[in-house]
């Protein structure tokens, strides 16, 4: 007794027949948003200072220190 196979289902209907996939508008503007803004903020040097009101990593390594000290 032999075994029917199953076909496969035909294949889906491509959008437009080119070779790649459409993608929606916020898949190219959210990367591109985000590049602009990141190389927004680092093109503005007048905002790049060093903080010296409050050092928290100095205050940080020091509370460190004193804990292993005891």
């Amino acid at each position: 007794m032999s075994a029917h196979t199953q076909t496969r289902p035909h294949p889906a209907a491509r959008r437009g027949g080119g070779v790649g996939a459409l993608l929606p508008w916020w898949a190219l503007a959210l990367p591109v948003l985000a590049f602009v803004s990141l190389l927004l903020l680092i093109m503005n040097p007048s905002d790049a200072h060093a903080a010296t009101d409050d050092p928290v990593i100095a205050q940080l390594a020091d509370h460190v220190r004193q804990l292993l000290v005891r």
